[in-house]
């Protein structure tokens, strides 16, 4: 059974309940969440063997973001903790025209003094198949940047497949440090790619008229770059959104069929859902056609569950795919 690795921050969710506003509620809902966490639980979901590597502060949070992980079947021997805190972030769900809104509380966290050599990404890496990590991990502290940088490094030593979502958080980048100083090290020893033009072009200043041609000038500059896959979204309002999946391969785009999503339930973690559906896609050898749309398939899914993470099986993506049990009830 192939074996996904991840490493980024979880932090602890505190979202307001229904759609109220912050200055409206009372009471907040707690949950737990991070880009990588949540491409790990995907693909456990799906079948295979994953473990996501974090560092937590060492206090009930720390506890409590850890049995997360455990409830998903995610072993957590390998994680380390620290005496700082735990990072937070706050989400109000928007309704109609009015967007939803996140606000972050991350400063000084547990993960953010993770430091190289904290981890023995030999021993971890040694019997993985995959690595993946986020733009989101680099972007916040050094100290998270060089330790990425050392797990991609022995990712490649060990042969290991490995995929980032480069995606950009202006906001995050606060430690010194540009994105286009920190990322192009990284892209140069990533395999898959999932980022649109436009966080190329951030993280490494590459800038074509179109998609494909931004790809192909992207994966000459980092020959280590074998695919490129994008999501696109457009926002009728913050209930109603449609999107669809694009995979360039170096020869030929292949684009999914656009999803019409009416009622989100919960867009928080769709782009981790879709990389969990290429990467376990990629390990079972899917075609690319076939790739994109489970990815994009389990993406669309993702806006039907509360909280960040994609519960949902292979089998429900797959039944999506093919258009088959769509809103029925299942007796």
């Amino acid at each position: 059974m192939s074996k996904v690795v991840t490493f980024g921050e979880i932090m602890l969710r505190l979202s307001t309940p229904g759609y109220y506003r912050f200055s409206q509620s009372s009471e907040l809902h707690v949950s737990y969440g991070g880009s990588e966490a949540n491409v790990a639980i995907s693909v456990a979901n799906f079948g295979m063997d994953a473990e996501h590597i974090t560092r937590f502060p060492d206090n009930d949070f720390g506890v409590a973001a850890t049995q997360h992980l455990r409830k998903y079947r995610l072993p957590v021997d390998r994680i380390i903790y620290g005496p700082e805190r735990m990072g937070v972030y706050f989400l109000e769900n928007g309704a109609m025209q009015r967007p939803s809104r996140i606000v972050y509380d991350r400063f000084d966290s547990a993960f953010s003094k993770i430091k190289p050599g904290m981890i023995d990404w030999d021993r971890i890496l040694k019997d993985a198949d995959w690595f993946h990590y986020s733009g989101i991990t680099p972007a916040i502290s050094q100290g998270a940047a060089d330790s990425c940088l050392e797990a991609v490094k022995a990712a490649r030593k060990h042969k290991v497949t490995v995929s980032g979502d480069i995606n950009y958080r202006r906001n995050l980048w606060q430690y010194g440090k540009k994105v286009d100083q920190v990322m192009p090290d990284l892209i140069e020893g990533t395999n898959y790619v999932l980022g649109g033009s436009t966080d190329i072009e951030n993280c490494t200043g590459i800038k074509e008229k179109s998609f494909e041609e931004t790809c192909d000038k992207f994966m000459k500059k980092f020959p280590s770059v074998k695919k490129v896959a994008r999501t696109k979204r457009e926002s009728v309002s913050s209930s109603h959104n449609r999107i669809y999946g694009v995979l360039y391969d170096g020869k030929k785009s292949y684009r999914s069929k656009t999803y019409e999503l009416t009622h989100i339930v919960d867009r928080v973690g769709a782009g981790d859902a879709f990389m969990g559906g290429w990467i376990y896609a990629s390990l079972m050898k899917m075609g690319e056609e076939e790739a994109i749309e489970f990815a994009s398939a389990a993406g669309a899914l993702k806006h039907s569950i509360e909280e960040d993470v994609n519960l949902v099986s292979a089998s429900e993506v797959m039944a999506l795919v093919r258009e088959e049990n769509i809103g029925k009830l299942l007796r």
